[in-house]
């Protein structure tokens, strides 16, 4: 076994508050987008449920069923395994 490091954009699609100039406040986000992350960084993927076949493709999915119920204005999540090379969901909706 080895290990991957990945990049993961999440991106939200909404209108823009007056207020805040932001469809969601980063603060927000990273809240909610950062229960999942504990549940991934530094973990062996193939032990997390949902995940014993850790592709990219099934880690953008992963995020997506998980983050989606608190990320109303989720839009995409890509998955990037290097600069150049990633696997992009963006739900079931589309």
């Amino acid at each position: 076994m080895h290990g991957h490091s990945y990049r993961v954009e999440v991106v939200l699609n909404g209108p823009v508050d007056p207020h805040t100039g932001f469809v969601m406040d980063f603060f927000n986000m990273e809240e909610a987008f950062g229960l999942l992350l504990k549940k991934l960084d530094h973990h062996c993927l193939n032990k997390v449920p949902g995940l014993e076949n850790p592709t990219a493709e099934y880690i953008a999915i992963w995020i997506w069923k998980h983050a989606k119920p608190c990320l109303a204005q989720l839009s995409s999540v890509r998955v990037y395994e290097t600069t150049d090379c990633w696997a992009e969901y963006d739900g079931p909706d589309r």
